[in-house]
């Protein structure tokens, strides 16, 4: 058996020990639970960062829709000017090719008219 002397050594040994595991212990209870405040926070940080990229995702989606829906307006409204114009042009072609056509009748009334001039009469 041990001595008593050495008994008391060892429980105070153990005792000491004892207490250095209980403040580690507790050093790292301290330490687990700043870690859960830190992943919570990082928790909460991811989810807003998430948030943010479903706003921005929505507000350029919705962007994206609406230029669409201008650009359907733009070449609506282009189609109908490009018809508009083919008609204009056409109309003027058409008034244009009259008016040579006006003009090419007068051309010829005048060369008749000359050309019954130069002829001598027979008078």
């Amino acid at each position: 058996m041990a001595q008593p002397d050495d008994l008391g050594a060892r429980v105070a040994a153990l005792e000491t020990q004892f207490h250095e595991l209980g403040g580690r212990v507790r050093s790292g209870e301290q330490d687990a639970a700043a870690a859960r405040m830190l992943a919570g926070g990082a928790d909460r940080d991811v989810e807003q960062f998430r948030s943010e990229i479903r706003d921005f995702r929505k507000a350029t989606m919705s962007s994206f829709n609406a230029m669409r829906e201008d650009l359907t307006d733009l070449r609506q409204r282009v189609g109908g000017l490009e018809t508009k114009v083919d008609t204009g042009f056409a109309e003027m072609r058409g008034r244009l090719d009259a008016t040579a056509a006006g003009m090419q009748h007068i051309a010829d009334l005048l060369n008749m008219i000359i050309a019954q001039d130069e002829t001598p009469s027979d008078q």
